[in-house]
């Protein structure tokens, strides 16, 4: 090797031991985009000099060589689901929330939090004291089939002692018209609802305890009416996602797929 190349290479390594090669960023990591988190040094990309070890380095394309080491990435972990808590208010449609919490707050411009709260439509026929709402809704308030596994693990009540748990029925309705607000519906809660088409045969189970204890029915479940009669329907959640359906028949258990499934709320 030459002089002349000898002479560079010596350069070019005392030039790397002092740019802080083994740590630029030890110690001066940060969240966000911060011009206090600054090194000198080479860069991930190349090229020699001022460089960041900030949260938000990768994006601008100027971190530090050993970014990756000393800063790295730490997503955002969440628990799992709460259950579902009881409706807002009783002998109403009203909402049920679910929550999850932060185990792990995101660093280093790592993955970001996912939603940490759901909502979702319902209706209770019980007060909080265990006893009936004592008035019939005239429409048929539905909601998701999902809500029905919260219900069973919810149904301890004096009205419904445990061998009537698994009572109940199902209805088939075709749709005969729905609301546009049905449709345009994008709350993580209340997708269920973009899957009313009208023209579409739905299933709808009654179930403890939206069932009357008396009368073992739903309301609106189109008891005594005929093929031809035209039933209105409401979505818990959002009272202008709304229509029209005739019955078809009542079933022991329901048919349906998944997506046109629901249930009595």
């Amino acid at each position: 090797m030459g002089g002349a190349a000898l002479s560079g290479a010596l350069w070019l390594g005392l030039l790397w031991a002092g740019s802080g090669a083994g740590g630029s960023c030890l110690g001066k990591c940060c969240e966000g985009r911060d011009a206090a988190c600054v090194g000198e040094g080479w860069r991930e990309g190349g090229g020699y000099g001022t460089c960041y070890c900030d949260g938000g380095c990768r994006r601008a394309g100027d971190c530090c060589h050993d970014h990756g080491q000393a800063c790295p990435a730490l997503p955002c972990i969440v628990g799992e689901w709460s259950h579902w808590s009881g409706c807002a208010e009783q002998c109403q449609p009203n909402l049920r929330i679910r929550r999850r919490y932060v185990q792990q707050e995101p660093k280093n411009g790592g993955e970001p939090c996912p939603a940490l709260e759901e909502k979702a439509g319902c209706l209770e026929y019980l007060t909080y004291q265990g006893e009936d709402c004592g008035h019939e809704h005239v429409p048929a308030f539905i909601t998701t089939s999902e809500y029905g596994k919260e219900r069973k693990r919810r149904a301890a009540s004096s009205l419904w002692p445990s061998d009537k748990e698994a009572a109940g029925y199902c209805v088939e309705f075709k749709t005969e018209s729905l609301s546009h607000h049905c449709a345009l519906e994008n709350r993580p809660y209340a997708r269920w609802m973009q899957y009313l088409r009208e023209g579409h045969t739905v299933c709808v189970a009654c179930q403890p305890p939206a069932m009357n204890a008396d009368t073992h029915r739903c309301s609106g479940d189109g008891h005594n009416a005929d093929r031809g009669k035209i039933l209105h329907w409401e979505a818990v959640g959002n009272s202008q996602c709304q229509g029209t359906w005739k019955k078809i028949r009542q079933l022991e258990h329901c048919s349906c797929p998944l997506v046109h499934s629901f249930i009595f709320t």
